[in-house]
């Protein structure tokens, strides 16, 4: 499969303990980090569950 590059581009704060623990999941701790995952079924839910705090760089 192909990879994918996710950045997180907005603060966790404030966000829901359940996007807190999905942005961990991902490997995103700080702010416009970015991490590289495999593109998989579970990895894009993890995106979709919080595309208004990362951007997907290609």
């Amino acid at each position: 499969m192909s990879t994918i590059k996710i950045k997180q581009v907005k603060s966790r704060i404030g966000a829901p303990a359940d996007q807190k623990k999905t942005l961990d999941a991902l490997g995103l701790r700080k702010l416009n980090r970015v991490v590289e995952h495999e593109e998989t079924p579970s990895i894009l839910g993890m995106i979709e569950k919080v595309k208004h705090l990362v951007t997907v760089v290609k």
